[in-house]
């Protein structure tokens, strides 16, 4: 019995540092905006509903470390999130983060105008479950603004 509690006890130790390990590997600025281009190229070439359904699989291409894209159309709907599928369909444009700021509605705003970020908000960081000032990225495509986040 002794044993198996040291062993499961080991066993979550390393687990816990493999999270840890992953989530200290945070996705840069650079990587952030070569994925969000990867995106546009994608939603260009196969158009979006191929786009939109491989962007909301979390363990696919438009993945890497920490970084996930998500694509909202010009007012706000969620077309596709690469971390939390489930947003797909729903409009979040009032959304606030912690600090009651309207970050989505700043996205798109200067989304319109060509700008490509970064805006800054709190965001739950996937892998860590704890609150984190992400620096959100974006491009505009068409319809689509295609949006990536690098956690501070």
């Amino acid at each position: 019995m002794k044993f198996l509690i040291t062993f499961l006890t080991s066993a979550l130790l390393c687990l816990g540092a493999g999270v840890d390990a992953w989530a200290a590997e945070h996705g840069t600025r650079e990587e952030a905006l070569a994925l969000i281009d990867k995106t546009a190229a994608h939603l260009i070439d196969e158009g979006p509903e191929k786009t939109f359904f491989e962007v909301s699989n979390p363990k696919g291409r438009f993945t890497y470390r920490d970084l996930y894209i998500a694509i909202y159309d010009l007012h706000g709907k969620v077309m596709a999130h690469g971390a939390l599928p489930r947003l797909v369909g729903v409009n979040i444009y009032d959304y606030r983060d912690d600090d009651d700021k309207y970050y989505i509605r700043e996205i798109l705003d200067r989304a319109a105008k060509g700008q490509q970020g970064p805006v800054d908000y709190k965001w739950i960081h996937p892998a860590t479950r704890r609150m984190q000032v992400k620096s959100a990225y974006f491009r505009q495509v068409g319809l689509y603004v295609i949006s990536a986040g690098t956690y501070r």
